[in-house]
């Protein structure tokens, strides 16, 4: 579709129309523009994907940018050179992946031909030459080069011939007939970023190096999941698997699996109920280290760092005195480093064998995907000690850093050159007490120049999840809300992850709660701070976020408009048409819909809709399959029932993650959101503040 011609699908109105909304202009201004603009989500780069060469002096990385033409993500592989800081450019693609040896890079890239998918390539870093191993039937991942350097391990899907039922009539030879039927038999048939789930299969796969037809490892009707890790003599691969004949409908209980390379033969190592995934081998192959937990049906567990020993033996946790989720992990010598968020910030730390923990770099984020502040980012570790990671501030997307145990060093300022005309949004930390005594973290942006003792209307901004959290990253949805003259707050009320699991259950089977509590808490502070103008309240949220927001809107009137985006509105619905149908009534409720709907319709925004007066305007992505477009779709037709001022902006093709993926569509969200609240704020500067 054009980039700028079909920015909104459906804009339905019910009182007076909205304000027309711009699409960003791609034209050169007169002068320099100073604030944040929907055009500036072009300019954007981000660093990904950081990979440390084996000797530690060099890192891969994967720069992410707009391509204003195409309104998509462009990606390309970057080398830096550690000793003389030398930044070279090596290909279009993503997933780079070091040899052992450190002289070829696999990656995955396009084929050539119009139409080609993703192909498994690999790089010579002295010749520049590139070899496309094979040509594939479907997109290669979880990228795992043999120890010896030979052959390459991947994962791939297998298409399956799936449930057939019948036959239609024979076709008369040059008729044109409608599609054959399209059945469904499996409990998950559709995914979220994915869609409709064609019939097949996750399976390992293996090539030589040097290319030719790959030999598939493993079979039968489960998906065996990435990542892949060699044992350092070469005979086996482990990987994380669920495995049992009822997978589909336990699909919370996967295993770590040994694969014997030369005869196929498979091992089951871990065989407690819960998910262990994300399996590493030491490099001596005597131990494996991965993540899981035992699985006890609460909304929230902490992921764990275990070790056990190469034949499953011996599993012992790492870090259960750590109360947090451990969501990276990489050997280095005879411990592991890891990944994981603490208080809204993402942290890199090493693990000993005994247990002990040492912090190795901090201020971790995403360097794509940053429409909102979600915590973020990712490392990679050298045999030498040597970490590669991606951080950021609340002004700039992630850049490159590394670090060796002493002063962490900055690698890439991908935005600094634009970035400096710019008046970005100052963000500080503001502290919130919750009406039980709760210490709640929230976040307080607010448009550039803001002068001492002035007001300005707030927009509430609710994180998703609702077990996810918010911390102080780059969000172009809070500069772009700044830059129009809004103060934004963002929070991590409880429920948030990153605090432990007991704050993190503190919702579970009691979401929307007292979380409420926690987010009223917040804006009264903003406005006991002297920042949020009292009259002049405003709140939005996507998925848990739209859940809440639909929430407050029907349990006060203080918010002069709200934004619920991708929201839940009736749990009763949302159990039986979410793409994760078995995860509802088993981890969020103890019974299933037609058991128990009262207790679902209780926790519903729905059921408060004969309370709400605040004008709600309503935005889901079109093809969104974990809150679907139908949960919008009743709310906005009970507002409309209600005679509550309401839109419906439905963004075309856009998933539920993917919904400010493309530029365009993320910029124009934003300013549909603005323009509706613009219609009902009451302060003089209606329209946006821009700074000089």
């Amino acid at each position: 579709m054009a980039a700028k011609s079909r920015i909104f699908a459906l804009l339905l109105l019910s009182a007076a129309p909205l304000a027309a909304v711009p699409t960003p202009a791609l034209a050169a201004s007169e002068a320099p523009q100073r604030s944040f603009t929907g055009e500036d989500l072009f300019k954007l780069e981000g660093a990904n994907d950081p990979q440390v060469s084996p000797d530690g002096t060099k890192v891969a990385y994967v720069r992410s940018s707009a391509d204003v033409m195409a309104d998509r993500d462009a990606r390309t592989i970057w080398l830096v050179d550690l000793a003389s800081g030398r930044h070279t450019p090596l290909v279009a693609g993503g997933s780079p992946r070091w040899s052992p040896d450190g002289k070829r890079i696999a990656y995955v890239g396009r084929g050539s031909g119009e139409g080609a998918g993703p192909e498994l390539h690999v790089r010579w870093l002295d010749t520049g030459a590139d070899s496309k191993l094979t040509t594939l039937v479907e997109a290669p991942g979880g990228i795992s080069w043999a120890p010896d350097g030979k052959s390459i391990a991947f994962t791939m899907r297998v298409p399956d011939d799936g449930l057939k039922l019948g036959q239609a009539p024979a076709k008369p030879e040059g008729a044109k007939w409608a599609d054959g039927l399209e059945i469904i038999d499996r409990v998950t048939y559709r995914f979220d970023d994915a869609g409709y789930i064609k019939p097949g299969f996750d399976h390992l796969f293996l090539i030589s190096a040097e290319g030719g037809a790959p030999r598939q490892l493993t079979f039968g009707k489960f998906d065996d999941g990435a990542p892949l890790s060699w044992a350092p003599d070469g005979r086996s691969i482990v990987f994380s698997a669920n495995r049992r004949a009822d997978w589909e409908r336990e699909g919370n209980d996967s295993d770590i699996w040994s694969l014997d390379v030369g005869s196929g033969a498979l091992t089951q190592l871990t065989k407690r109920y819960g998910p262990d995934a994300a399996p590493q081998v030491s490099p001596d192959g005597r131990m494996i280290a991965y993540v899981g937990f035992d699985d006890k049906y609460r909304s929230y567990e902490n992921a764990q760092l275990y070790v056990m020993n190469r034949d499953g033996s011996g599993a012992r946790s790492l870090t259960g005195r750590l109360d947090r989720s451990i969501d990276g992990l990489a050997w280095s010598g005879n411990s592991i480093v890891v990944s994981y968020d603490d208080k809204g910030e993402k942290k890199v730390a090493r693990v000993g064998l005994d247990g002990s923990i040492k912090v190795l770099a901090s201020g971790l984020s995403a360097g794509a995907g940053y429409d909102r502040p979600y915590t973020g980012g990712d490392f990679s570790v050298s045999k030498g000690g040597t970490i590669a990671y991606t951080a950021s501030g609340t002004d700039r997307p992630a850049d490159l850093w590394v670090t060796s145990g002493g002063t962490p060093r900055k690698l890439t300022s991908l935005n600094a050159t634009w970035l400096a005309d710019k008046a970005m949004a100052p963000v500080r930390k503001l502290p919130v007490t919750a009406p039980d005594g709760r210490a709640i973290d929230a976040w307080l942006a607010v448009p550039p120049g803001l002068q001492p003792g002035q007001r300005v209307p707030l927009i509430l901004e609710i994180h998703g999840g609702p077990n996810a959290a918010y911390g102080p990253a780059f969000s172009t949805d809070v500069q772009l809300y700044a830059a129009h003259g809004y103060a934004v707050l963002y929070t991590n009320p409880r429920g948030s992850t990153s605090y432990g699991a007991e704050f993190a259950n503190l919702i579970d089977r009691a979401y929307p709660g007292k979380d409420y509590d926690d987010l009223m808490a917040a804006v009264d502070a903003a406005i006991a701070a002297g920042v949020a103008d009292p009259n002049n309240l405003f709140v939005t949220g996507g998925s848990g976020g739209g859940v809440l927001t639909a929430w407050i809107v029907g349990k006060t009137d203080r918010f002069k408009a709200a934004a619920s985006q991708k929201p839940v509105i009736n749990w009763l619905s949302e159990a039986l048409t979410m793409d994760g149908t078995t995860f509802t009534s088993r981890y969020w409720f103890d019974k299933r819909p037609w058991e128990d709907p009262m207790s679902y319709w209780n926790r519903s925004p729905l059921s408060l809709v004969g309370n709400v007066k605040t004008p709600t305007l309503v935005v889901v992505g079109s093809e969104d399959y974990r809150t679907p477009v139908s949960e919008s779709e009743q709310y906005y037709a009970a507002l409309q029932i209600r005679g509550v001022p309401t839109a419906l902006v439905k963004v075309p093709g856009a998933s539920h993650h993917g919904l400010a993926e493309r530029p365009s569509q993320s910029a124009a969200k934003a300013a549909a959101i603005l323009a509706w609240f613009d219609k009902y704020r009451t302060d003089k500067g209606a329209g946006g503040a821009a700074a000089q």
